[in-house]
């Protein structure tokens, strides 16, 4: 069944040279780098807060900025400035020298200072705001439509950058993607207080998983049925400036994806059952520990939905080969860190060759998914061509964890620090196409390198 709206006029909310939809650290970092530059830019996101999944989805950790071998700093730009921002205020914790977590973030404070640097850099800001339906004249994307409070209007730019996650400008543009047949599945976190007291943290994928007398990792597996508990994976982290409050990523959401409405409903319905279940065990077999839930997020952790065709595809074999790119714009040191679809745990790839399937409650399955080689890779590299969308609008840029990797490789390259790279980098490839009057396909990768250098990033 179908009913019909009827056409009507809206008002233009806002004319800008750069828009930017969606409000993560990816976003916020593309609008404050084109801003930096003279543009004038606009920044649409749908939550009350910039952030994406570090603030809105609670996840409160960083990888490291230096390469596997911690002898080389591979990634600086605004996410260097933001963690000496946060550490200015006891904010962050580092974790030196771990191949699991380089930065504990207290999240709440990255949201303050995410508006501070819209703010500082002149940013024309919409939160609360909806990006409804791309605006197509003579073939060419002149505006978006948006909906919040003040009714449904229209933003004009010249060049739009897609930081949405789900690219869900580049796909409403009918722009060629796919879904992966084994994406990711999403986690819903929870802050909690009262965790783990006593212990120390780790430098492992599993965090302090420990309460006083209780092992969260057995009593999950010896009472999952009891509780409706799919088998998974957990970690955590202390947040930082706090007494006794954790971040605990320990649920499971397999098989929904959360670019379809009903799916990602049920996905959030799901996460939070999961949560209670979860207290509900600790408050039944372990009695002794005073926890308490402190916060839930405002959107589920969703690790993988769209992945936009663009010019290039980043590899598996591109990432764990190290292989070097004549255009890249962003680096990474982060293993391939594949959460499975079909089976509980995950998979950890290193760039040393090194395999391990890690199945909590069970021992690690440590294997080789290549021979050892003379001399490993250290980081590798995220070219440009990857974030520039096929189709017929010269226009708009991808940004963020839909650009175009197979699944080998997004389990490496999706993470915070790389993602927050390719936002810089469409930031400033933003303004050099609107500048110089190009594609964005066609301007020179060199002076894009070049220009990123200059304010800040790390190019190799």
């Amino acid at each position: 069944m179908l009913i019909r709206e009827e056409a009507k006029e809206i008002p233009v909310f806002y004319e800008a040279d750069i828009c930017v939809l969606g409000g993560s650290c990816t976003g916020v970092f593309a609008a404050v780098r084109a801003a930096r530059l003279g543009a004038r830019v606009v920044l649409v996101e749908k939550q009350n807060s910039f952030g994406g999944v570090a603030t809105s989805g609670l996840v409160n950790v960083w990888h490291t900025l230096h390469n596997t071998e911690f002898n080389r700093e591979i990634i600086a730009g605004l996410t260097l400035e933001t963690i000496e921002r946060l550490s200015r205020i006891g904010a962050v914790a580092e974790e030196k020298k771990s191949h699991s977590v380089g930065f504990v973030l207290n999240t709440e404070e990255l949201k303050i200072e995410l508006d501070q640097l819209t703010i500082e850099n002149k940013v024309k800001v919409y939160l609360h705001t909806m990006f409804v339906a791309p605006f197509i004249q003579d073939g060419e994307l002149q505006a978006v439509i948006v909906e919040n409070k003040s009714g449904r209007g229209a933003i004009r730019a010249k060049v739009f950058i897609d930081a949405t996650g789900d690219g869900d400008l580049c796909a409403r543009l009918n722009l060629e993607h796919r879904l992966s047949s084994h994406f990711q599945p999403s986690t819903m976190c929870a802050k909690i207080s009262g965790w783990g007291i006593n212990g120390e943290l780790q430098d492992d994928m599993t965090g302090n998983n420990s309460l006083i007398g209780l092992d969260i990792r057995e009593a999950r597996l010896l009472y999952k049925d009891e509780f409706n508990l799919p088998e998974g994976f957990g970690w955590g982290r202390h947040v930082p400036a706090t007494k006794d409050t954790y971040m605990y990523a320990g649920t499971r959401v397999y098989h929904a994806n959360s670019a379809d409405g009903d799916q990602l409903t049920f996905s959030e319905m799901e996460g939070r059952r999961q949560v209670r279940a979860i207290m509900d065990l600790v408050r039944k077999y372990g009695p002794d520990n005073k926890i308490a839930l402190v916060s839930l997020p405002s959107y589920i952790g969703t690790r993988e939905t769209r992945h936009i065709e663009c010019h290039y595809r980043l590899t598996g074999e591109d990432v764990l080969y190290g292989k070097s790119f004549e255009d890249s714009i962003a680096y990474g040191s982060y293993r391939s860190d594949i959460h499975h679809q079909d089976k509980p745990g995950l998979t950890l790839r290193y760039l040393d060759g090194e395999q391990v399937y890690m199945r909590p409650g069970y021992p690690n399955e440590v294997s080789r998914w290549r021979d050892k080689i003379a001399v490993n890779p250290s980081f590798y590299q995220i070219p440009y061509r990857c974030l520039l969308p096929k189709g017929p609008y010269t226009n708009i840029i991808a940004a963020g964890r839909m650009i175009d990797m197979d699944e080998d490789a997004f389990g490496g390259v999706r993470v915070m620090v790389n993602m927050n790279q390719t936002g810089e980098a469409a930031g400033v490839a933003a303004y050099l196409a609107l500048t110089q009057n190009k594609r964005l396909a066609d301007i020179d990768t060199g002076h894009l390198r070049k220009t990123m250098k200059a304010g800040g990033s790390i190019m190799i």
